[in-house]
């Protein structure tokens, strides 16, 4: 090979390895800045995620509460509607246990009624009579 040959190559060689150093400086600083723009990223998913699972644990906290006052208001519910069965029950059975006396009260009752209406009926179906009239019993 020649001098100006071999200078020629020497320098196509040098520049080749100017251009492959620049390109893997270039490489490294756009990977390093990929790194760091990775890096945050995911330090910025840690957080979404730890800020999920945080207002997740406060949702289910809250559902939570709401199912046991749901809960608690069922069974005040329960309760009332037995307290209003039974009560209605001790009645129904005060009134089977007492049906004979009722019957007979009732019986009475209704006995007097009419007795008071024929007595009112019989003194006022009566004419009228004066004084002298009531003495000698209608005779005069």
């Amino acid at each position: 090979m020649t001098q100006e040959s071999e200078n020629s190559a020497n320098h196509t060689t040098s520049a080749a390895r100017k251009r492959t150093q620049e390109a893997g400086n270039r490489a490294k600083q756009s990977s390093s800045a990929a790194a760091s723009r990775t890096k945050s990223s995911t330090q910025e998913a840690g957080k979404s995620a730890e800020a999920s699972v945080r207002s997740a644990g406060e949702a289910t906290t809250r559902a939570g509460k709401a199912a046991a006052q749901g809960l608690e208001t069922g069974q005040k519910a329960v309760v009332a509607s037995a307290a209003k069965a039974s009560t209605a029950a001790i009645a129904t059975w005060g009134v089977i246990k007492n049906r004979k006396a009722i019957a007979t009260g009732a019986a009475a009752g209704v006995a007097g009624v009419f007795g008071a209406a024929f007595a009112l009926g019989r003194h006022t179906a009566k004419p009228q009579a004066g004084p002298l009239s009531r003495l000698t019993h209608g005779r005069l």
